[in-house]
């Protein structure tokens, strides 16, 4: 039997955009949660570390999952549910010649990008874990920062290390997608 592509008919069309609308609700939830936090932040103490406050709240009750944890998931799955659902806005040849080179070319400079900004603060994580136990001091690793790319705006490595691994397995996704086989509107 032929796999067919899933069609608005599919009971399971249905699955995939409750999920992606639940999905699409938890990030901008995150983000208007996470611009309110910061802003407080900001307005007591004059500055603000990018993501430490998305990174240290947990939802729904104490060590469970944190805020960027949910950021984490969602993104990947709600990405999953757009391919699943809008297969059609691709398919066939709707995109095609010079728009399909550089669409590719975009995607394939962002899975570069991500992909050296996830190495990047995993190594920083890492070497921050590694100098704080040489001392005989284990850090609080959920606090570890760092000052790049603004000295005054520094990220929570771990936050950046989760949003820059979403944001390299999407691209790196959307990049395989944009070069296998277009799937043909007839099939």
């Amino acid at each position: 039997m032929k796999p067919r592509h899933l069609e608005k008919t599919d009971a399971g069309y249905k699955v995939y955009l409750y999920i992606f609308y639940t999905c699409g609700a938890i990030m901008i939830s995150s983000l208007v949660f996470g611009v309110y936090a910061t802003m407080l932040e900001w307005l007591a103490n004059g500055t603000y570390v990018m993501g430490e406050v998305i990174h240290n709240t947990t939802i729904p009750f104490e060590n469970f999952a944190r805020v960027s944890t949910w950021i984490f998931f969602s993104t990947i799955i709600g990405w999953y549910c757009v391919t699943r659902i809008g297969w059609r806005r691709t398919a066939g040849d709707k995109i095609i010649g010079t728009r399909m080179a550089l669409l590719q070319l975009m995607l394939l400079g962002f899975t570069i990008i991500a992909f050296y900004e996830v190495l990047y603060n995993f190594t920083v994580l890492n070497a921050q874990i590694t100098a704080g136990v040489i001392n005989g001091i284990v850090p609080d690793i959920d606090m570890l920062s760092v000052a790049y790319p603004d000295p005054d705006r520094p990220w929570n490595l771990v936050f950046a290390t989760k949003i820059f691994l979403a944001g390299f397995i999407i691209s790196a996704h959307a990049f395989y997608l944009s070069i296998k086989p277009r799937k043909s509107l007839d099939d």
